[in-house]
């Protein structure tokens, strides 16, 4: 097999400078150096990368970013330097700690026939945003779809986030995942949680296949794994991943119980048991007795709006009808009722934390 080497070409002025500092101060390997009596061209490798500094080439210094898992420790810990070329050097950590917006607390409801754009993201999935705010950067929910089934064009990937929630709503998807075994079949009402950083593979849909992705915090890396292949080969259905597992929570024969709010019932999906109370997601439907008032103290509660349809009264506020495809964020310490449900009416809520205090009233 033929090799092949790509290069950086970045420039310089006077490259009897550039080389201690590429070599000892970045700790980079001098792999070429040309002409011997007059050296206008040097080749260094290291980092990941290959510069090749060579005298008054035509471009612009640039910057070159080093992630490190000890930055402390690297260059005498600057974290900004200056190569004698001109060069800009940023020392980063390489796997920097999850940070977590405090959230910016607001009443949100979005309809689906406001006609929200649909927007071409990863694997050419089309999303829809369902919190447009989202609540200062603290959660992004997506309506995502997929209009041609068949295989999907994704790679083994996992994403550096604090909570993720896939709930399918129509069609079906399958996924493989790290150490869970053969690859699983998502139909509507069944939902994954994708713990931090767990490897997974989107391997195909049916047509017009829509789920619900809740990720927190709204902002988070997506990472490419190219080492490995899915799946494993040992099955560890109690592995955590920072305290979280795996949870593949199917609809059929599922128990419905009576939910936090009078007339309504729900189905717990197991999620707040395994995330340590991270996050809670409920199936909702009409059960017995009178919607009322209530307010809570959840710091975040969405709301998607699966089937029929429920007017969404807020005090103070005129009230909303709402409709499939619908979704609403309630502040804690707002006072609203779900008032006139549908008989066909089924919400999907997800809130974070998974246990909080409901005041009825």
């Amino acid at each position: 097999m033929t090799q092949t080497i790509a290069e950086f070409r970045i420039p310089t002025s006077e490259l009897r400078d550039d080389i201690p500092f590429y070599t000892k101060v970045l700790g980079m390997r001098m792999d070429m150096i040309y002409p011997a009596d007059d050296p206008r061209v040097a080749v260094f490798s290291g980092h990941g990368v290959r510069l090749r500094v060579e005298k008054d080439a035509p471009e612009s210094p640039g910057t070159l970013r080093i992630l490190t898992e000890d930055p402390d420790g690297f260059a005498g810990g600057q974290r900004s330097l200056v190569a004698p070329n001109g060069t800009r050097i940023e020392i980063e950590p390489r796997n920097p700690p999850l940070e977590m917006p405090e959230t910016v607390h607001s009443f949100v409801v979005r309809r689906l026939k406001d006609q929200a754009p649909w927007i071409i993201g990863r694997a050419g999935m089309h999303y829809r945003d369902l919190v447009p705010d989202r609540l200062g950067g603290s959660i992004i929910a997506s309506h995502i779809r997929i209009p041609d089934g068949g295989p999907v064009p994704d790679m083994v990937h996992f994403h550096k986030v604090g909570f993720q929630l896939i709930f399918c709503i129509h069609g079906w998807v399958d996924v493989v995942y790290e150490d869970q075994g053969e690859p699983m079949r998502l139909t509507a009402g069944d939902c994954f949680i994708q713990p931090p950083e767990i490897r997974h593979r989107v391997l195909e849909a049916s047509d017009n296949v829509q789920v619900i992705e809740i990720g927190v915090p709204a902002e988070h890396v997506t990472e490419i794994d190219h080492e490995m292949e899915l799946p494993t080969s040992h099955f560890r259905p109690d592995r955590e991943w920072q305290g979280q597992r795996f949870v593949y929570n199917q609809a059929k024969d599922a128990p419905w119980q009576d939910f936090r709010l009078p007339g309504y019932i729900c189905r717990d999906t197991t999620i707040a048991d395994n995330t340590g109370a991270v996050a809670g997601v409920q199936v909702v439907r009409r059960g017995q007795g009178e919607p009322a008032w209530a307010t809570h103290d959840c710091d975040i509660l969405f709301t998607f709006v699966m089937n029929g349809s429920v007017t969404l009264e807020g005090e103070g506020r005129d009230p909303f009808t709402l409709e499939q495809g619908d979704a609403f964020v309630i502040p804690p310490g707002m006072r609203t009722r779900l008032s006139n449900p549908s008989q066909d009416i089924e919400l999907l809520e997800v809130t974070l934390p998974g246990a909080f205090q409901t005041v009825i009233g």
